[in-house]
């Protein structure tokens, strides 16, 4: 709940610059509201919706400190890692830890190309 405000600014960011001429060309073509959103709008908003996921996700691991003191006797991610890393590290750390640096990348890559593209378009 703490991270909702950050993602509803970085999404409202984005649909500022929205032309909703294009949801009425899509709607004057023969299509639905719900084909519209999938087609039209979403793509548009894409990469606002994936920024807000990354910083909500982002600033959801940075809580850890908060997570640690609320917990209580719950055995959250965080805090099994921080446990774990006083023994030793278990491989699945690393895979984890590969995984969401790889995605990253790769999100910001295919925003790049697609953005790229775009722009060769026009």
């Amino acid at each position: 709940m703490f991270n909702i405000s950050y993602v509803v600014v970085t999404v409202k960011a984005r649909l500022a610059g929205f032309d909703r001429r294009l949801e009425e060309a899509a709607m004057d073509l023969g299509a639905n509201e719900l084909t519209t959103f999938w087609k039209v709008t979403f793509p548009l908003i894409l990469p606002g919706v994936m920024a807000a996921a990354l910083l909500a996700f982002s600033l959801s691991i940075d809580d850890f400190v908060i997570t640690n003191f609320v917990s209580g006797t719950t055995n959250t991610f965080p805090i099994w890692i921080y446990s774990i890393q006083r023994n030793a590290l278990p491989v699945q750390i690393n895979v984890i830890g590969s995984i969401i640096f790889l995605g990253a990348v790769a999100l910001v890559g295919l925003t790049s190309l697609r953005s790229g593209r775009a722009a060769r378009i026009r």
